[in-house]
């Protein structure tokens, strides 16, 4: 009679993740810098012994992720390239449609990230940031003034993300950059950024700025959470008044 053994399923990792892990780890171990060649297709199965199609699919891993480059014809081949936040932001875009993210989760990832960005943008900002900051706003008040609110949506986005910018703090700014598609689509509701809505939000905006240029880092935060919460919950009521007018199906 057999003996049982109380143990789980055994996972055996396909080849092609295990080279790409190998060399994933000499990429940001720093063995392989930013602009050094890879072996070629031919090298890499000789050195690895795996097939030519598990090459193929460990280099295409990599270069999703951003890490390697690679170039075809005659002279192709694979080169490291820095990881830029790119890789950060499409992989976040692609998680919230993809996984139908609820509004509210994407609107409340937006309220944990942005005040405390405005503190940091209060304590990091240079000279040339807050002139970026400055041309958002000005964008955001003439298309305002125009009554052009897709000009007016975009611009207002431009300025949180340019905020976040002026924190110097490249996760901050990978991920607001990378919700602030969804964030967009969210705004892009019947009646929503009405005139009251968007001088509203000039002003807000003003007062943040205002305390970002007095390098006051605990007002910036105070004043982009207030902001932030009364554009939420303007967002929610206006989505609510839409639902209750939607005929509902019998």
């Amino acid at each position: 009679m057999s003996t049982m053994l109380d143990m789980k399923p055994v996972n055996v990792p396909k080849a092609a993740d295990v080279l790409a892990e190998i060399l994933r780890e000499k990429i940001l171990g720093g063995d392989l810098g930013e602009g050094v060649d890879l072996p070629n297709e031919r090298d890499l199965v000789v050195q690895s012994g795996l097939s030519r199609a598990s090459v193929r699919e460990a280099l295409r891993i990599l270069e999703g992720e951003g890490l390697i480059t690679t170039r075809t014809g005659r002279n192709g081949g694979s080169a490291v390239v820095r990881p830029t936040s790119a890789a950060i932001e499409r992989s976040v875009g692609i998680f919230i449609r993809g996984q139908g993210i609820r509004l509210e989760a994407v609107l409340e990832t937006r309220a944990a990230i942005e005040p405390p960005s405005a503190r940091f943008a209060a304590m990091h900002c240079t000279d040339a940031d807050l002139e970026e900051i400055e041309k958002c706003q000005i964008k955001l008040e003439q298309a305002s003034e125009a009554g052009d609110v897709d000009a007016y949506v975009r611009a207002n986005l431009d300025w949180h993300v340019q905020v976040v910018r002026a924190s110097h703090n490249e996760l901050l700014i990978a991920f607001i950059t990378a919700v602030s598609h969804s964030v967009y689509v969210a705004t892009d509701l019947d009646g929503f950024n009405s005139a009251s809505v968007r001088n509203a939000v000039i002003r807000a905006h003003r007062r943040v700025m205002d305390a970002i240029k007095a390098r006051d880092g605990e007002a910036a935060a105070r004043r982009m959470e207030r902001h932030v919460g009364a554009y939420i919950v303007d967002i929610q009521n206006t989505q609510e008044n839409i639902d209750s007018k939607t005929p509902k199906e019998t």
